[in-house]
């Protein structure tokens, strides 16, 4: 398979690693009234993209990805302790038990996918959260960095474009709107974090993370985050 193919068929709404069950705090927002509008939606989006946590999981990518290039070989010990280091750091970023349960699972999910595919981890390793496991699939289906970090974003803005289109509510053909507008912006990201230390970046997604931590305080709610 080409590696464009291979992205499609990474970022496609029917890979079944359950992200349609999430909102990441959308739910809070929207019940509260906060993301009300196509252009509130659009603007939260973007200020995530700029400043929340996806941008140190997305720089995180390549040098998990290499670290995951090592470690079936043999040919770096340290290889599998550095991927976990950085995977155990990233999960560590989201503050609500809820988010980190997302990560955990859907990141379970697609090594279960990949393993099933034919591409099993070393040693039926199956706990490593969502950025990692997307590498690996960026390992098994040839995808190089730069296309990694665009899809990891795009997967995201369409995972949280989908939610809004059930929550605020908007048609699907805003919902389309929206992703096109953010395309500049998850292209630009992209090639901004490459080669950038995400431990050297930091995160001012404070309202993202107090909508996430009220989420499972909600009396009655759709989505699981």
């Amino acid at each position: 398979m080409s590696a464009p193919l291979a992205l499609l068929q990474l970022v496609s709404p029917a890979l079944p690693v359950g992200a349609f069950s999430y909102s990441e705090g959308l739910e809070v927002l929207v019940q509260r009234g906060q993301l009300a509008s196509p252009q509130d939606v659009g603007d939260w989006l973007e200020a995530e993209l700029r400043l929340g946590v996806v941008r140190l999981e997305t720089a995180a990518l390549e040098p998990m990805q290499q670290c995951l290039q090592q470690w079936p070989t043999g040919a770096d010990a340290a290889a599998e302790a550095q991927l976990r280091d950085l995977d155990g750091w990233l999960l560590a970023q989201r503050e609500a038990l809820e988010l980190r349960q997302q990560q955990r699972q859907m990141g379970r999910s697609l090594l279960q996918l990949l393993a099933e595919l034919g591409w099993p981890l070393p040693d039926g390793a199956l706990d490593l959260s969502w950025p990692a496991a997307w590498c690996w699939a960026g390992c098994c289906l040839g995808v190089e960095p730069q296309a990694l970090r665009q899809g990891y974003l795009f997967s995201w803005v369409a995972n949280q474009i989908s939610a809004a289109v059930r929550l605020v509510p908007l048609g699907p053909t805003q919902g389309q709107r929206l992703q096109l507008a953010l395309a500049p912006v998850i292209d630009g990201q992209a090639k901004a974090l490459a080669g950038v230390d995400p431990h050297q970046l930091w995160s001012s997604g404070v309202g993202a993370g107090v909508a996430q931590l009220q989420h499972a305080e909600l009396y009655s709610r759709l989505f699981r985050s």
